[in-house]
């Protein structure tokens, strides 16, 4: 999995460490909702079982670098 330096410093974080790289990379594959921002970074949510929570991945321009990854508080998956 490919990351920037931000998030390989960010995810020691305790807050972010317990987020497996598997949920990032199947959040990836296989999100329930995908967004574009402004600055062209690509957003997007995944719920992820274990833990009952959406997990949102930030990736770069590329769409395969990973820049955050978090659980979402406030994400509610349309249609729900």
């Amino acid at each position: 999995m490919k990351c920037t330096l931000y998030f390989s410093f960010i995810k020691q974080r305790p807050d972010r460490a317990s987020i497996k790289d598997e949920w990032i990379l199947d959040t990836i594959k296989k999100p329930v909702k995908t967004e574009v921002q402004s600055d062209g970074r690509i957003r997007k949510w995944k719920f992820i079982e274990e833990v009952g929570r959406y997990l949102r991945v930030i990736l770069l321009e590329d769409g395969q670098t990973v820049h955050n990854a978090f659980f979402d508080r406030n994400f509610k998956e349309e249609g729900k």
